[in-house]
């Protein structure tokens, strides 16, 4: 079984808004849920720790997400602000909650800041006969939309929190264009793209509008990726730039980028409502848009998974094959089915962003 590392969960966010505890299974979290007041359209849990477990999942990117108030909705009731000063010391919650959930429980998570922390979760799933134990689920941070950064000395902080990658745009906001605003990229973003690169970040385009990725891909001097972003070519009737046109998908390829896909049944079937019947979408949608990638890059290198579970929708809207996180699982046969090599199955799930981490996270 290959290992997984999924490159974008609200983990913090969910856990604090809908006092989500991701100790627990799956199961556990929705049968404790049932019949509460959290919003349906999140719909049930898809994290929990059982579920990493028996998926190998070996590392996820864990986000500092907060909701501007202007776009606030009953799917993310929690965590939202106005200005930067209110959003800085939201954000320090969520470093706080995850320093808490590692430090807790060193068994079942650990933050990965530098190289050697990121070999030591690895290691027993690149053993060659890996013996069937429970280990630690690594924890890389990342930031979703950073308005909770009031200065670029805060950078400097927050390099040392922990944070190693940073989107620095949701929907729109000062920085750059993104999904809901159009616009390129401002004096104060320009600046926030030279320090962030001094640093060592590593520079994540997802939610960008198409002039802003293309302006970040072309300026920035670190690593540039998509960490939770599908083929807007193949969602045509879906509206907005939330989804990478092909021109931004070969300049990040040209740039050695990896994309990391999402199953969100929005994002594979456009039309798609919250509520319809699951088997209207299949996971071959995903494996479609996988595929896709592929070929526009030639190899298997440059596409992974950023499966943004429990980031405003559930169980209800995810392709109808899939319960949970470990049946990510599914992709591995499926694509050996379309012609990919284990060798191919394993860069997507897991090796293209191991070695993305490997290249870009400090020696110590």
């Amino acid at each position: 079984m290959p290992f997984i590392i999924d490159a974008h969960e609200d983990i913090a966010y969910s856990a604090l808004t809908f006092n989500r505890n991701y100790l627990q299974s799956v199961s556990e979290t929705r049968r404790r849920e049932a019949g509460s007041s959290i919003p349906a359209d999140t719909g049930d849990a898809t994290l929990g720790w059982r579920e990493y477990q028996r998926g190998q999942v070996a590392l996820v990117i864990g986000t500092i997400y907060l909701t501007p108030k202007k776009y606030q909705s009953p799917n993310w009731p929690g965590f939202t602000y106005a200005t930067p000063q209110e959003a800085y010391p939201l954000a320090l919650e969520q470093f706080d909650y995850y320093r808490r959930l590692a430090d807790d429980n060193p068994h079942a998570f650990s933050l990965v800041r530098n190289r050697s922390e990121l070999a030591k979760i690895m290691a027993p799933h690149l053993a060659p006969a890996a013996e069937k134990t429970e280990r630690p689920v690594g924890i890389v941070l990342s930031m979703e939309g950073a308005e909770g950064i009031r200065s670029m000395d805060d950078l400097t902080e927050f390099w040392e929190r922990g944070l190693r990658l940073i989107g620095p745009v949701w929907a729109g906001m000062r920085f750059c264009g993104g999904s809901m605003e159009h616009r390129d990229f401002t004096p104060e973003g320009y600046q926030l793209l030279e320090v962030m690169a001094s640093h060592g970040y590593v520079l994540d385009i997802a939610h960008m509008d198409e002039r802003s990725a293309l302006t970040a891909i072309g300026r920035y001097q670190g690593t540039v990726i998509a960490s939770h972003a599908n083929v807007r070519s193949l969602l045509k009737d879906l509206p907005g730039e939330r989804h990478l046109s092909n021109a931004t998908i070969q300049e990040l390829f040209s740039r050695d980028g990896i994309i990391g896909v999402i199953p969100f049944n929005k994002f594979l079937r456009p039309g798609w409502v919250a509520g319809e019947d699951r088997r209207l979408t299949s996971v071959d949608l995903l494996i479609t848009h996988i595929d896709t990638l592929c070929q526009m890059a030639g190899d298997s290198l440059h596409v992974g998974i950023g499966s943004d579970f429990d980031g405003g929708f559930g169980l209800q809207d995810i392709p109808t094959e899939m319960d949970n996180i470990s049946d990510l699982q599914i992709l591995d046969g499926l694509l050996q089915e379309k012609g990919y090599s284990p060798e191919d199955t394993q860069n997507i799930l897991g090796a293209n962003w191991l070695r993305m981490l490997e290249r870009n996270l400090p020696d110590a």
